[in-house]
């Protein structure tokens, strides 16, 4: 039996936060799972103002004292191509999901979702932008997608 595979691609503002974070924590728990097989794991930025950068330290050394490398991910900033190449599209809060509206084809749209309506645990609709925060910031952003990843990974 031949299961497709499903391409997500994780958008925050600058893709060195929020978004490399669930990449790593999707990849990881798709590992766990056994399913990488059914799933291609990417992240993006709405700008591309960190393009070629690693996550920010921050975010790395919280996601690594949970078990998740962040280490090999590539800031970039997501490009047209990626509305058709992607089969879900996930906007860490509601500005990025605006944005991603806006300059995504018609065709595509139905692809564009926000990370947490996926959440049953978290009310807010945006995963919060950890970047001027501290440590317990970049934590909630791990609760936030540790407990998403199984709702999307199955």
């Amino acid at each position: 039996m031949v299961c497709a595979l499903t391409r997500i691609l994780f958008v925050c503002t600058g893709n060195i936060c929020r978004s490399p974070t669930a990449e790593g924590v999707a990849r990881a728990m798709a590992a766990e799972k056994g399913v990488t097989g059914r799933f291609e794991f990417d992240s993006a930025g709405i700008e591309g103002y960190h393009a070629g950068e690693k996550p920010d330290r921050r975010a790395r050394e919280r996601a690594i004292a949970r078990g998740y490398d962040l280490s090999s991910l590539r800031a970039r900033r997501i490009s047209a191509a990626d509305f058709a190449e992607f089969d879900l599209i996930l906007a860490m809060d509601r500005v990025h999901f605006d944005e991603l509206d806006r300059r995504c084809p018609a065709p595509h749209k139905h692809k564009l979702k926000l990370f947490l309506s996926y959440s049953t645990a978290f009310e807010s609709l945006d995963v919060p932008d950890p970047y001027y925060g501290d440590e317990a910031d970049f934590d909630l952003v791990l609760d936030m997608c540790e407990e998403v990843m199984p709702k999307l990974i199955g």
